[in-house]
């Protein structure tokens, strides 16, 4: 007799727990040169969660962001579908994921929900329709079969 596969219970994480998540992914943060920490956590639409920090390099090009580190982590473990990123950074004011980031974030989840993070701990929400509206929507121009 064969088991029967069951779906594991899906576990609600809140957007407080993003946000906290977020601090914490910041601390770990490499930017030795801009002082400039950035932490991100991602929740994907199937209930996991993953983290990132900003990683800094001598030569700047190859510095990466956090919202890209924990995008990336995420499609690495196989996940192509988000539902929220919080992004925790060292201002006061609210500073909006960079345009490398929206696109990135654009090629799996056009309508993510952003929740910023300032020093102060306070919050600010918006999506990623609202602050990259079109976006390259490459997708949508590449050729299949012959067809556009």
């Amino acid at each position: 007799m064969q088991g029967i596969e069951r779906e594991e219970p899906q576990v609600i994480i809140s957007d407080k727990e993003l946000v906290l998540s977020a601090i914490k992914a910041k601390e770990k943060a490499y930017a030795p040169y801009s002082g400039f920490r950035v932490g991100a956590c991602l929740l994907t639409k199937s209930g996991r969660i993953y983290t990132g920090c900003n990683v800094e390099n001598a030569s700047y090009s190859l510095t990466i962001c956090a919202e890209r580190v924990a995008v990336f982590k995420a499609v690495s473990d196989g996940e192509r579908d988000f539902k929220s990123i919080a992004i925790a950074f060292d201002s006061e004011k609210f500073i909006y994921p960079c345009g490398a980031c929206r696109q990135v974030l654009a090629e799996f989840s056009p309508n993510i929900k952003i929740i910023l993070v300032n020093e102060g701990g306070n919050t600010m929400e918006t999506t990623l329709q609202k602050i990259f509206k079109e976006g390259t929507p490459l997708k949508d121009q590449v050729h299949r079969n012959g067809e556009k």
